[in-house]
């Protein structure tokens, strides 16, 4: 895998902008604005990081996802304008790690990609412990993080992996979308963003839990998510 982080994107203007931002803090970044040239370049190439936008000429973003995800393990980080819940669970059954919606704020996208870099990466959150945790239905193993649930094994990414271990490590007790959100991206929540929102409906359809009744992972209204015990 490479240094580069590619983005996949054809509005001219916005690659531009965003390219040279994340250039400005120092990262080798390649642009492509076709989908099927942009599969090449990321099964070839194995970029560090692909920051891909939907609606694009050739293969949109959902086909590019579902097409590179198996042969390359790098970090999918989603860009759209699109506002429906199902196209962005959608982006994220594909293979996407993060979904972030357009306009997107230039730090907010900066803290995203390297929190998904820092996972990726360095393997955070750092688990010393060398127990299983065992939550409710749910068992896992942080010295090969595995995950459990009713006995079979269920294969999460690293982001739903690391949210499930946050959750876990305090299983029983509620714990706010604004600390998870500041423990995942090292970012104060600003009120709008949904990627934790996400990844809990994500991780709920792996763990087979009743999205409308969830008894694994409970919203607690007002107040956050609970991994039942």
């Amino acid at each position: 895998m490479n240094d580069t982080i590619l983005l996949v994107e054809d509005d001219e203007k916005l690659s531009s902008l965003i390219a040279d931002f994340l250039r400005s803090h120092d990262f080798n970044v390649s642009v492509e604005s076709h989908g099927s040239k942009a599969i090449d370049f990321i099964t070839q190439n194995q970029p560090r990081a692909v920051i891909l936008d939907v609606m694009l000429p050739g293969a949109d973003g959902f086909t590019i996802c579902r097409t590179v995800r198996p042969k390359y393990q790098g970090p999918i980080l989603m860009l759209t304008s699109l506002s429906d819940e199902i196209d962005e669970i959608a982006g994220l059954e594909n293979g996407a790690d993060d979904y972030l919606s357009k306009p997107v704020k230039s730090h907010v996208l900066l803290a995203h990609l390297r929190a998904l870099l820092r996972r990726i990466e360095t393997d955070e959150p750092s688990q010393q412990q060398d127990k299983v945790i065992n939550a409710g239905s749910i068992a896992i193993n942080p010295q090969n993080r595995s995950v459990l649930c009713d006995g079979e094994e269920v294969h999460l990414t690293t982001a739903e992996y690391n949210l499930l271990w946050l959750l876990a490590e305090r299983s029983g007790e509620v714990m706010s979308r604004e600390e998870l959100h500041r423990k995942t991206f090292k970012l104060e929540y600003d009120g709008t963003d949904r990627s934790i929102d996400l990844r809990i409906s994500r991780l709920r359809r792996k763990l087979g839990d009743d999205p409308k009744l969830p008894y694994i992972i409970k919203t607690i209204r007002g107040e956050g998510y609970l991994l039942a015990v």
